[in-house]
């Protein structure tokens, strides 16, 4: 059996939300250890958005496995020292606190690189440092407002964010992409890293070519609903008993879709939309050919042709399908990982290694690990158990079994 990428890699996170667990999990799947450090009332407070899963958070139960949970008081000397010695030993240190607080604790960038050149730090924050906006809040909804994403998403009529955290993750994946990066040139170099992810930057930066748009038209980017302000037809055109997604996107696919399809070839040079440019212009006079002609055939029937003739197409899915997803189903993406209270299903990581599977491991209780880490961390066992009995740290019991 080939070992995981990151096998032999330590990463400690002081980490709280999305954003950076969903980081530090994408590396624990990869196959690094990850220690979480936690509060000791309360832990994360993803812990606590919601007890759908078996008793614990949706969020937390996505965004934790394969960690090690220390619960530790960091307002005392004592429960800082802690972590600084688990950092001293680390590959990685990752943490999205509160602008300035890792630095108070000891745990800033300058310093820890100042004693391990060779250590990777992340700061993960809203905004960064500098600015006007380096210390205003920065959840997700108010960083998709900031960037512009909600401007751009929604119908004409009513502006939307998006119906995930896409600021949170999108700065999750880039930070998990910075980590990966600074572990290579480490490799090559021996030298770490001090990285900054921040959450607007990383929105922003997926904003695309609506932003390219705006800098190069001096147009705002219209809210298309379904649509897409560049492409047509591409939106969801009604059938006889529902509706199907269409996206067409060059000239040769609009040929096919009409000719082999729909059964409307008068349409593939007709000049008012033989290029993408021309549809485009004439957008409303497309998706009304395309509807007239949509609406004769039944979902499943169109969908089928769709398909056969190579045309981009879709019924849109409710969640409660997806979990039932036949292609999930047939690919096997389903394992069982441990919770807290009861073991809970979870997807495979989407990027697949031929020879290995990704690590997959429990989402820990809060503090599951602490007595073993306190002892790591260079405690004798008895100082460690006296710690947790004084409420500088925190030790719960394992999860249940899976």
């Amino acid at each position: 059996m080939s070992s995981l990428p990151l096998d032999g890699v330590t990463v400690v996170a002081l980490e709280q939300a999305v954003a950076a667990p969903l980081a530090t999990r994408n590396l624990a799947d990869l196959g690094a250890r990850v220690i979480k450090v936690e509060k000791v009332d309360g832990g994360d407070f993803a812990r606590e958005y919601d007890h759908v899963v078996h008793g614990t958070g949706a969020h937390f139960v996505w965004l934790n496995r394969g960690k090690e949970s220390l619960a530790v008081d960091l307002k005392t000397a004592e429960g800082r020292a802690v972590v600084r010695r688990l950092v001293d030993a680390a590959d990685v240190f990752v943490q999205n606190l509160a602008p300035g607080a890792a630095a108070r604790l000891g745990l800033g960038a300058e310093e820890l690189r100042r004693d391990h050149p060779e250590l990777v730090v992340v700061d993960m924050s809203g905004f960064g440092p500098g600015g006007p906006l380096a210390d205003r809040k920065s959840y997700d909804m108010l960083i998709q407002a900031e960037s512009g994403l909600i401007s751009i998403t929604g119908t004409p009529e009513t502006p939307v964010k998006t119906g995930i955290p896409t600021a949170d993750i999108a700065s999750g994946m880039y930070c998990a992409q910075a980590v990966l990066a600074a572990l290579v040139r480490r490799a090559r170099t021996g030298e770490g890293a001090a990285v900054e992810v921040t959450m607007l930057e990383a929105t922003v930066e997926w904003l695309g070519h609506a932003l390219y748009t705006q800098m190069h038209t001096g147009s705002q980017p219209p809210r298309m609903g379904l649509g897409h302000a560049a492409i047509a037809p591409y939106d969801a055109y009604p059938t006889e008993d529902g509706q199907v997604l269409i996206g067409v996107q060059n000239d040769s696919g609009w040929r096919t879709l009409v000719t082999d399809v729909l059964g409307a070839p008068e349409l593939a040079d007709d000049p008012r939309f033989a290029t993408n440019v021309q549809r485009v212009r004439n957008r409303e006079l497309c998706d009304a050919e395309v509807t007239v002609r949509t609406a004769r055939w039944k979902t499943a029937d169109l969908d089928a042709r769709l398909a056969a003739a190579g045309i981009p197409a879709a019924q849109i899915k409710d969640v409660a399908q997806v979990v039932d997803h036949p292609q999930l189903k047939a690919r096997e993406r389903w394992r069982t990982v441990g919770t807290e209270h009861a073991p809970a299903q979870a997807l495979l990581p989407p990027a697949t290694f031929a020879d290995v599977e990704a690590a997959m491991g429990d989402v820990p209780a809060l503090g599951q690990h602490t007595l073993a880490l306190l002892v790591e961390s260079g405690l004798e066992p008895e100082a460690a158990r006296d710690a947790i009995r004084r409420g500088v740290a925190r030790q719960a019991d394992p999860p249940g079994p899976r």
